[in-house]
């Protein structure tokens, strides 16, 4: 099995968790939801596979591009 981790698209605020390590998600399922400028963006599982390890918590401030889930496929 190989490991991949899904990054933040936007620079915001971690606003929501909706997995834990263990969560079998397929492709599209909402993994975080991101606030920025009032906005909520979801961040979204790229295929089938099993939460790894939640690299964030809610409230954190995050950048572009920063992990936020590493996913097992």
């Amino acid at each position: 099995m190989a490991t991949i981790s899904i990054p933040s698209d936007i620079t915001g605020t971690v606003w929501k968790v909706l997995v834990k390590p263990g969560d079998a998600v397929e492709e599209d399922t909402e993994l975080v939801i991101l606030e920025s400028m009032k906005m909520e963006i979801p961040v979204t599982a790229t295929e089938a596979a099993v939460v790894e390890e939640v690299l964030v918590t809610e409230g954190q401030a995050i950048s572009e591009g920063d992990a936020v889930v590493k996913l097992k496929i």
